[in-house]
């Protein structure tokens, strides 16, 4: 009887092909996209299978970048994000469930400013 060990793979998200985004309702007339400019992460899994894969990302409050240089201070002052005392927003994930061969389910923490609340993410493989 021989068994193999798991093997441990680690990807980082490529800041030079990926992109961070958001849409925003403003004054409900408008939606409003921006984007943090920088920003990382990370995704463990061991096996091929990604039950069970931990995944950390983070984005630099500072760089949020709405095209509007105003709005983007407003964004980073106490008002919203307070980039000066909370300079990052995060995701750790908890757990990762397989729906089908395809598709998972990632659940953890997503943190901005400081309040963490629960996040369910669709992830498609």
């Amino acid at each position: 009887m021989s068994t193999t060990a798991a093997v441990t793979t680690k990807w980082a998200i490529d800041p030079t092909h990926s992109e961070v985004s958001f849409k925003i309702k403003h004054l409900v007339i408008s939606t409003v996209t921006g984007y943090f400019r920088e920003f990382e992460g990370s995704i463990t899994n061991d096996g091929e299978d990604w039950t069970g894969a931990e995944a950390e990302f983070k984005a630099k409050i500072d760089s949020v970048d709405t095209n509007q240089s105003q709005r983007d201070a407003h964004l980073k002052s106490d008002d919203f994000f307070n980039a000066e005392k909370f300079p990052y927003l995060t995701f750790k994930s908890n757990k990762v469930q397989k729906v089908n061969e395809e598709h998972y389910k990632m659940i953890g923490d997503l943190t901005i400013r400081d309040v963490t609340k629960p996040m369910e993410l669709d992830v498609q493989f």
